[in-house]
């Protein structure tokens, strides 16, 4: 990421490599953002090439001018060479791609060393700067600086340092980063589920906490197995940041003064660093004495010292990198008399917090005219001066015409408010806290609640907060902003606010068509009827909105029924758009959809286009018809009677039909219907909407129908 800090608008921004030999990245004020500062006196042979190396080359007649494996950013690709000019610096956060404060670099001593530099302190952690380099298997001082992770997946560094990934050998594809919590680490590209995942095969650090900067000062880091790395804060003190606990704590007392001060006791408790006297051969006494006197002293460390043969203790005046692992001494902090009473040994107070990486905002950049751009600025004065004219004319406009429908004594209801980001504070009164749950999925859970202005809404919130729900949100929103039409569902805003992604949309009276088909309550009117305009709403997606949709899970559980059972598609989390020239084309990174109800195409790894959701739709209309669930299996009975096989939803639909063809006896309608609607329906119209059905789940995409063509299938029968 050349521009990791310096990020560009997603529009009007551009990459060029000039006739000059340079490549050059300009942002919408057309500034140059970032640039190789190349130049070749030859246009004719300069190239722009990305190697199967994954080294990004820009050449001139087979010469190197520049490539990006001389410029890591946090990763490192096999065979990539780092060298004593390279280093790879850590993104703040998962969402905030700028530079973060962890970095891998060869020191000045030739030493391969980890090192969390912040605003405020810079302290190395790795290898852990306790040890002298030859205690860790290091070689200082060599002549050259040099890394490379081979293709086999084995690390050498000239400093001595060697390792071999766990999945050592060839096949693999693999990349060594420096992650947001500060480890290096080597992954592998493995296959689980038919899904492509990167696993963890070497990890620089095995115990999280011992990494600097996790908790920030005035707290301790926790780690367990189930629970993972925690931080939390001393006694007395309370986090500056609940929603980062990068930030740490801060003290809930005033500083005290020797009579009014006195010492807890934490066991197994190390605070690194940070010492501005160390005693030899004294008691606990002695260095609380030394602790008191000592305005500027917050604890101290007291140890036993191996190589000496006596007790020590190290005054401090930071509390910082603290950390609870099998630590064989103590600390005592500095704390007035009164907390001192009322302690109780406890490694984890109320206010510990999950530490994943940071919560940290995103960084946002401003784009700055050209002063010297006279003529725009005029442009921008005489906009002004028509906007204020147009405002005072409909401000004059709206008076008049308040006092006319005063005079008629009518009354005017202001339209709801439009699609707009709700802060999650408001969401939370609104849904009493949560309490009211009315839906759940795999990734959210969805609350009754009712907005500021009396409508009642449902609110999704999302469970999952990591990449993989983040890109669903994204999704959702960016796909409900595009659409509008009477059989999908009408979104009235979303927040996204810290780790709490929500969206708010009508809320729906007789919920899904899931849950409406597991009591048997729907006639024969009503699926007719709920088969239509759920027709409607994906042909609208599909081929009348602006940009073309692919909803990607259609099923009974994403299609709600309002008071009068008209359908509505809903959850747009796993949807993409599509611009008009782009339907037929397929960069589907994963498999999407519900087990079931997915067409084949997601197996085979065939292109995706809208033929998925209409396959998805045949499903949903047979299980609908049918009353039988897509997953389970139905039997086939023989002519005597026997069971001959069993067969997938589909599969025992066509073969009923093919039976009743052959024998030409009783209509294989009776057969497949739903017995809570039998009797209840036109056989005419049944007949039509089960064929049509079975024809957008045929296997073949080709022979399937759009489905402009579906909703012409069911309003002509």
């Amino acid at each position: 990421m050349a521009n990791r800090d310096v990020p560009v608008n997603g529009k009007q921004s551009e990459l060029s490599l000039r006739r000059d030999g340079n490549l050059v990245l300009i942002d919408a004020g057309r500034t140059v953002i970032w640039s190789t500062k190349t130049k070749s006196t030859s246009s004719s042979s300069l190239q722009l090439q990305l190697l199967n190396t994954g080294n990004l080359v820009l050449d001139v007649g087979g010469q190197t001018l520049w490539q990006s494996f001389d410029y890591p950013t946090d990763t490192l690709l096999p065979n990539q060479p780092f060298t004593k000019s390279t280093k790879l610096v850590s993104s703040k956060s998962r969402s905030n791609y700028s530079s973060g404060f962890y970095k891998m670099f060869f020191d000045s001593d030739g030493i391969l060393r980890l090192i969390y530099d912040a605003p405020e302190t810079t302290t190395i952690y790795w290898p852990h700067p306790s040890f002298r380099s030859w205690e860790v298997g290091r070689l200082q001082y060599m002549y050259s600086r040099r890394a490379i992770l081979d293709s086999n997946g084995q690390f050498n560094s000239s400093d001595g340092w060697k390792f071999k990934s766990a999945d050592f050998g060839m096949g693999r594809q693999r990349i060594m980063r420096i992650d947001v919590d500060g480890n290096a680490r080597v992954y592998s590209l493995v296959e689980h589920e038919r899904r492509m995942k990167w696993e963890v095969e070497w990890q620089a650090i095995s115990q999280p906490c011992k990494i600097h900067g996790t908790c920030g000062p005035n707290s301790l880091c926790t780690y367990s197995q189930d629970s993972g790395r925690k931080c939390s804060c001393l006694s007395g003190y309370k986090m500056v940041n609940y929603e980062d606990s990068s930030y740490g704590c801060e003290p809930e007392f005033k500083p005290c003064i020797q009579d009014d001060c006195d010492f807890i006791e934490l066991r197994h408790v190390e605070f690194y660093g940070y010492d501005v006297r160390i005693h030899g051969n004294y008691t606990v006494d002695a260095c609380k004495k030394d602790c008191l006197q000592d305005n500027t002293c917050i604890g101290f460390q007291f140890g036993w010292k191996e190589d000496s043969g006596f007790f020590y203790c190290c005054i401090k005046t930071s509390l910082q990198n603290g950390y609870e692992m099998g630590y064989e001494y103590s600390m005592y902090i500095k704390l007035p008399k009164r907390l001192v009473s009322s302690f109780k040994q406890k490694t984890v107070s109320q206010s510990s917090l999950n530490c994943p990486p940071p919560m940290l905002t995103t960084i946002t950049r401003s784009y700055e005219e050209n002063n010297d751009i006279k003529p725009l600025g005029f442009m921008l004065v005489f906009g002004c001066v028509i906007g204020f004219i147009e405002i005072v004319c409909i401000v004059v406009f709206w008076y008049f015409s308040s006092e006319r429908s005063s005079t008629t004594e009518q009354i005017y209801i202001p339209a709801a408010t439009a699609f707009r980001k709700f802060t999650y504070s408001e969401l939370k009164k609104a849904s009493c806290n949560f309490s009211e749950e009315i839906g759940r999925g795999g990734a959210c859970v969805v609350y009754k609640g009712r907005l500021s202005d009396n409508r009642v809404a449902a609110i999704k919130r999302l469970k999952n907060t990591n990449h993989h729900g983040e890109a669903e949100f994204q999704a959702e929103i960016s796909t409900i902003g595009r659409v509008n039409h009477m059989n999908l569902i009408e979104t009235w805003g979303y927040c996204a606010e810290g780790k709490h992604r929500l969206v708010v949309y009508e809320y729906m009276e007789n919920g899904s068509l899931a849950k409406n088909l597991g009591i048997g309550k729907l006639d024969w009117a009503t699926r007719l009827g709920i088969a239509t305009g759920t027709a409607k709403g994906l042909a609208y997606l599909h081929e009348e909105c602006l940009e073309w949709v692919l909803h990607c899970d259609v099923k009974p559980h994403n299609i709600l029924l309002d008071a009068n059972y008209n359908p509505k598609v809903a959850d747009f989390g796993l949807s993409r758009l599509f611009d008009r020239s782009g339907i037929n084309q397929s960069d589907f990174s994963m498999i999407r959809g519900t087990r079931g109800y997915m067409a084949p195409e997601w197996v085979f790894n065939l292109p995706i286009t809208s033929k998925v959701d209409v396959f998805s739709y045949g499903v949903v209309i047979l299980e609908m018809i049918t009353g039988r669930s897509p997953a389970g299996k139905h039997h086939s009975n023989n002519e005597n009677g026997e069971v001959e096989v069993e067969l997938g939803l589909i599969e025992w639909v066509k073969s009923m039909i093919q039976e009743s063809d052959q024998s030409r006896t009783e209509c294989w309608v009776e057969k497949i219907v739903d017995p809570s609607i039998s009797g209840n329906y036109n056989r005419t119209t049944m007949e039509n909407l089960v064929r049509t059905a079975v024809q957008c789940a045929e296997e073949d995409r080709e022979a399937r129908p759009s489905m402009s063509q579906v909703v012409s299938m069911l309003l002509h029968a």
